[in-house]
């Protein structure tokens, strides 16, 4: 029996987790949850899978939450506080973070000291201090089992293998709402047709994200921190039928790929399972059905955030956080319908041409440079 405790449970993620761990009463115990406002979700998860803690950010919601649980005896924790505090308790096994954004930074560091194996749904935080996070896991002995689809597939298709003798990673990508759409047309795209992804339902930001193919872009700076390879050794593909997850290629030739139907459950059930493999009751691919598989390259001056991404990665230091940073607020701002789809990169280029890079950053100058960039792209944006 694994207990999980799940940061971000209220989320795409989140929910697909709990999604998992209900098939499997006997293997699973959830003993911590965690959200930032939504009270409502989390207080029906609190009713079906009896957490001993839960945390909740917002303040406001949090005593909204208490007044509903009454006496049912579970630990509440409150504030930006609460979560470091939640996930001391000695009774985790392994934490799922599902927290979107660089905000998952720190909880992430303070889960390493503490000795917890991590099931990672967070991309941003790896970009933002991939080096500090996977120097600190090595040291502690902590495993970080990837929960992203494509993340998992190369964790999956390396596992066991000689990794001096991996000569490509491809990456693969949907290519988005807009791989088909000529780029003169994206002033005029809409956050209703930017939030309408044709393989995957996940929540606004990664939407966003893969409609922009900033998505990938992460990928890419994820992939050569989590995995320590070259950037030039990660090629990006777009793969509109998103079968193949990923795929890896060896100096004899083999290449190895990881497919599946497009279900966030499934690399959600194998990190929380991991060594082992467990029954699924998913979906399969029925190859007479799906006949042919297609694959394109990326168009970098259709969707310049790659070409970004692809700069950061390159000089790597301080930049990977303020391209995350940068992004992020665009993202948020496109939401709120403040800036257009197509100001989205020219924000980021702005901040990061802005940008005094860090060549070997500590934590505290990936802090100041998140919040730097954070603050010049709301400048950038104020101009616009």
């Amino acid at each position: 029996m694994k207990n999980i405790a799940i940061l971000g449970s209220t989320g795409s993620i989140g929910q697909n987790s709990l999604s998992v761990i209900r098939g499997f009463p006997d293997k699973f115990r959830v003993v911590g949850l965690s959200t930032n406002s939504n009270v409502d979700i989390l207080y029906q998860q609190i009713k079906e899978f009896h957490p001993l803690s839960v945390c909740i950010k917002d303040i406001n919601a949090a005593f909204k939450l208490k007044s509903k649980l009454k006496s049912r005896g579970i630990k509440i924790f409150i504030g930006e506080d609460g979560l470091p505090d939640m996930i001391q308790h000695k009774s985790i096994d392994l934490i799922i973070l599902a927290i979107s954004g660089s905000g998952a930074l720190l909880p992430l560091l303070k889960a390493i000291d503490n000795g917890n194996d991590i099931a990672l749904a967070n991309k941003e935080a790896m970009v933002a201090a991939g080096p500090i996070i996977m120097d600190k896991a090595g040291k502690q002995g902590i495993k970080i089992m990837p929960i992203d689809s494509e993340q998992s597939a190369i964790w999956q298709c390396l596992d066991g293998q000689q990794k001096n003798k991996l000569k490509n990673i491809y990456l693969t990508a949907s290519g988005g709402p807009f791989r088909k759409t000529n780029g003169k047309a994206f002033k005029n795209i809409s956050l209703k047709q930017v939030l309408r992804h044709p393989r995957w339902k996940m929540g606004k930001k990664n939407t966003v994200d893969s409609a922009t193919l900033m998505n990938k872009g992460l990928e890419v700076l994820e992939t050569m921190f989590l995995f320590n390879v070259e950037l030039d050794k990660i090629k990006i593909l777009i793969h509109p039928e998103a079968i193949i997850h990923s795929m890896v290629e060896f100096i004899d030739g083999v290449i190895l790929a990881q497919l599946s139907v497009a279900d966030m459950r499934i690399p959600i059930q194998y990190a929380l399972s991991y060594p082992q493999r467990l029954s699924s009751r998913f979906s399969s691919i029925d190859f007479l059905k799906l006949r042919r598989l297609n694959f394109e390259k990326p168009d970098f001056k259709k969707f310049p955030c790659l070409e970004l991404a692809y700069q950061a990665a390159k000089e790597k230091g301080t930049l990977p956080c303020v391209l995350n940073a940068a992004n992020e607020v665009s993202v948020a701002e496109f939401l709120k319908k403040r800036i257009n789809f197509v100001s989205i990169p020219k924000v980021i280029e702005k901040v990061i041409d802005r940008h005094r890079n860090n060549k070997q950053p500590t934590l505290d100058d990936i802090l100041e440079a998140d919040g730097w960039a954070k603050k010049e792209a709301y400048k950038v944006i104020d101009k616009l």
